[in-house]
This record gives structure tokens, C-alpha cells and sequence, in this order.
């Protein structure tokens, strides 16, 4: 087959979305390397270094008009390329498909991640979120199949835009190999002090937003007096700000601290050698860190409903995310049982291997085949 990829975001994005783009195209290459890909990019202003896998061809705007407004080229000139190429499937993997693609002879598939922007529409700036409100509809409408990276997020696209159940497929992402691999003591160690972290820690990772609401860690170990030194990694925003001020206030700053650059080839280590994970978002789409997690053999806190038990099955422990009790108890609980502690440990790396990659090649190239 001949198979075309909306790459932007496998270039300029560093997690989330860019690490779903490049964990396809990398799926796909090394799991079905009889066929041609075709990785459609607006432009060389690349935030990412992402080598690309062999057999794959970049696809860039030919005219000035398409390179000036990669963007645009994108959404509306795009789909001249794909009839050009004669693909036979073309796929948006990150909640939009070009304009008329439909009119190219090329099957089309459309993942949708989540649909926060509309769920919580007070996290966005209006005219952002209106533009993603019809870039996903459309997408929803003119795509032979939809995948859905969880069951929650079926449910919301069902809820919100209405279209045919049986286009739509839940195909669960996995993470990045790199967190398949145990590492050595040592090596954890010393990722740990290069990087200026405490040798025993609660952990959370992901960017640093209200909607994940770190905070609520935060408050909770100065009510409860934890002794356990929290480290929280993730790109800043504003919301940061309001978590450094309470640190501040509290007097948090010998057990509480916070990092933005850390290499992500780092994270492995850092999640092995954490005491557990903690994750009391309020809303994800699915929440690959849970999946990293469990991976790395660590014991994860994370929030009630939604996707959340999707991604960390039943050894996973839950709490409502707005309630600091519940989530001083989980911490003792795991501090204060380590044999019920390993029993987690071991059931959670258990259930997530039915995100392992070669399980979730099979399923994509099942849904392409389909």
C-alpha cells in the first residue's frame, strides 16, 4: 500500500500529539516495511529532530504560496498531493483531515484524541477553539473510519458531533519503547542526581496545566504533613505560577520540586526510580503517562472515571481528583503495605501490555486492511 501521514505534528511537537505521530509512522515501518509512506510536512521549521523511518518520503508545498503558508497548504492544497501520489490511504493523525480529501480516490482515516476544547471550553481562547471544533467535526464527517483513542473519547465524539457509531473505531495507543526496558540501579541513580532530583520521590509528569491539576499533590502534602519529596515534570504555563506560590507560601520548597527541561530519554530512569506516580487530572483523552507508568513497574494513583481505567486497569488506585483525603490515604496505603505494594506493581505491568506495540501495529494495520 501506499500510505500517507499528516506529519506536522511528528515535527513540531514534542509529546502528546507529536508523540502519537511518530509512534505510528515508526509502527508502521518497522512492523509492515513492504509498504511506501508518504509524510505530508507544511515546512522545515522543525521543533523536533525526528529521523525518519526508511522507505518514508517527505511530502512539502511545491509552490512559494504553499511554503509562505504552510498552514493553509496544509488544510486546503494538501489533498492535490495525495491524488498526485495515488495513496491509497491517507491518515490525520491528530484530530483534523485536509479538505477534500473525499475527492481523491484515497480511503481516509481520522484519529481523534480528545475533545477538551469542547468538554472544558475555559481552557481555550475562543477563536483556537472554534477552529478545532470544525477542523475535528469535519474530520469526523469525511473520514471512511474514525479512531478513537479511548472509549471515552468515542463516547465524546458521539455526544458532540453525532456521527455514525460504526465508522468509528477505539484503537488504544501504546508509549515509546523506551519505556520497555528495565534500567540498571546505577544508571537510576545517577539520571536522578544529574538532573538534581531527590534518590526517593512521588512523581508526575505531564505538562503543567490546571486541567491536570498537580496542585492538588501539592496541597495534600502540606495538609498531611507527607515527608516524601514530590517531583513534578512538564512544560510551564501560567498555572505553574499559582503552584509556585503556594510552595512558596507553605514553605514546600524542600519537598516540593519542580523541572522543565528534563531529556525525555531521562524518563525511563526517573519513573522506575519513583516511590509511585501520581495523576489526579481532572479529564484526558486517554493518558499515556499511566501507560508509562505501569511500564516501568511503578504504582500508579490516578482519578476516577473517564478514560483513566482504560489506561490503568485494576490495580491501578483511584481517587476523585478535587479530594485531598483520598489521596493521602493511597500514599499511605502504598508507603505503609509494601506487599500489597509489589502485588500492584505486578498486576499493573500485567495489564499493560495490552498496549505493548506490536499488539497496537496489529490493530492499526487491521483497521488500514478493513
Amino acid at each position: 500500500m501506499k500510505i500517507g501521514f499528516d506529519a506536522k505534528r511528528a515535527f513540531k511537537n514534542r509529546s502528546g500529539l507529536g508523540n502519537y505521530s511518530r509512534s505510528t509512522i515508526d509502527l508502521f515501518a518497522k512492523y509492515f516495511p513492504a509498504n511506501d509512506y508518504f509524510l505530508f510536512a507544511p515546512d522545515n521549521n522543525n521543533v523536533v529532530n525526528y529521523e525518519i523511518p526508511d522507505k518514508s518520503n517527505i511530502i512539502q508545498p511545491k509552490t512559494k504560496t504553499g511554503q509562505w503558508f504552510g498552514s493553509y497548504w496544509r488544510s486546503f492544497i494538501a489533498y492535490k498531493r495525495v491524488s498526485e501520489l495515488k495513496l491509497d490511504i491517507y491518515h490525520g493523525l491528530s484530530n483534523e483531515l485536509p479538505y477534500k480529501i473525499n475527492k481523491t480516490g484515497a480511503k481516509s482515516i481520522a484519529t481523534i484524541h480528545d475533545l477538551i476544547f469542547i468538554r472544558f471550553p475555559e481552557l481555550y481562547k475562543s477563536a483556537d477553539r472554534k477552529i478545532y471544533i470544525q477542523k475535528a467535526k469535519y474530520a469526523c464527517d469525511i473520514a471512511d473510519v474514525v479512531i478513537a483513542i479511548s472509549e471515552q473519547t468515542k463516547t465524546d465524539i458521539l455526544k458532540y458531533f453525532e456521527i455514525d457509531e460504526k465508522k468509528i473505531q477505539v484503537i488504544y495507543q501504546g508509549c515509546n519503547p523506551i519505556f520497555y526496558k528495565e534500567t540498571a540501579p546505577e544508571t537510576r541513580i545517577n539520571t536522578v542526581r544529574r538532573n538534581g532530583l531527590p534518590t526517593r520521590y512521588i512523581l508526575n509528569i505531564g505538562t503543567i496545566e490546571r486541567r491536570k491539576n498537580a496542585l492538588l499533590i501539592v496541597k495534600t502534602v502540606h495538609k498531611f504533613n507527607i515527608d516524601i519529596p514530590v517531583v513534578i515534570i512538564g512544560r510551564h504555563t501560567e498555572y505553574q505560577n499559582e503552584i509556585e506560590a503556594y510552595i512558596k507560601e507553605h514553605k514546600l520548597e524542600d519537598r516540593i520540586f519542580i523541572f522543565n527541561d528534563i531529556p525525555f530519554e531521562d524518563f525511563p530512569a526517573i519513573y522506575q526510580q519513583a516511590e509511585m506516580f501520581v495523576y489526579p487530572s481532572h479529564f484526558e483523552g486517554f493518558g499515556i503517562p499511566i501507560i508509562e507508568a505501569l511500564n516501568s513497574k511503578t504504582p500508579v494513583i490516578t482519578t476516577k472515571g473517564g478514560c483513566f481505567s482504560e489506561a490503568g486497569g485494576f490495580s491501578t488506585l483511584y481517587i476523585d481528583s478535587t479530594n485531598e483525603n483520598e489521596l493521602a490515604e493511597k500514599i499511605s496505603f502504598l508507603t505503609e503495605n509494601e506487599s500489597q505494594k509489589q502485588k500492584i506493581i505486578q498486576e499493573g505491568y500485567k495489564y499493560v501490555q495490552r498496549f505493548s506495540e506490536d499488539k497496537v501495529a496489529q490493530n492499526l494495520i487491521n483497521c488500514y486492511l478493513k
